[in-house]
């Protein structure tokens, strides 16, 4: 690597030299995303595969993630057999895509980067959804607004506890039937905890909901 790539390589990975000193704050170069994320190739190319990243910072981890579970979309909503002219379904792309967005959590101590994410996430998605459809349904961006809202959160993974001081909560996305979604709110720290008993006696750990939603259409999940 020469000397100029390395230095714009350093500058990628941090925002500033304040930052690092006061927060650690040092992000993870593209190179190692893909190669850590190889080693779970096939999770992240499944569409209901659910990844957390306790510390997202901008989104590198998380963009990838949701790359790589955007092209899985577009797969399975291709209608022919073609690879020189592909056709595809929009609405079982974008129920896909929903899906795929609902899927990718993440906590962040700063509150800057938790809103470059988001807006990072949502960049993304919609080059992709734009560069395939001509016709884009409001709808459809406004859902994806609503769940990036919810999935990235601000907050300290160690504390357990939002930038306000209450437990972080996150929601379960289910999709029941061809549109419906069902809706279930978990404290992490109820996601996350291990007792003595299920360690000893090896049972599965089933964290309990704090709050059920009816079932509802998935572009309907910001009425909730």
């Amino acid at each position: 690597m020469t000397n100029t790539a390395k230095a714009q390589d350093d500058k990628q990975q941090i925002k500033s030299k304040k930052r690092v000193a006061d927060f650690g704050e040092v992000f993870t170069a593209e190179r190692e995303v893909h190669a850590m994320l190889d080693l779970v190739k096939i999770q992240t190319e499944q569409i209901t595969s659910t990844f957390l990243e306790p510390a997202c910072g901008t989104g590198n981890f998380l963009a990838e993630i949701l790359r790589r579970k955007l092209a899985t979309a577009l797969r399975l909503s291709q209608i022919n057999k073609s690879k020189k002219s592909p056709k595809y379904a929009q609405f079982h792309y974008e129920k896909h895509a929903i899906c795929a967005i609902s899927s990718i959590y993440g906590i962040e101590l700063l509150a800057d980067n938790c809103d470059e994410c988001r807006r990072r996430l949502l960049d993304l998605f919609l080059d992709h959804y734009q560069s395939h459809f001509k016709q884009t349904d409001p709808a459809v961006i406004d859902t994806a607004k609503f769940l990036l809202s919810k999935n990235i959160v601000g907050g300290n993974a160690l504390t357990l506890k939002d930038l306000n001081g209450n437990p972080i909560v996150f929601s379960e996305w289910k999709l029941i039937s061809d549109t419906l979604i069902q809706r279930r709110d978990y404290v992490y720290e109820n996601l996350v905890e291990k007792t003595n008993n299920q360690l000893t006696d090896n049972q599965g750990f089933i964290p309990k909901h704090i709050q059920d939603y009816p079932p509802i259409h998935y572009l309907k999940l910001s009425e909730q």
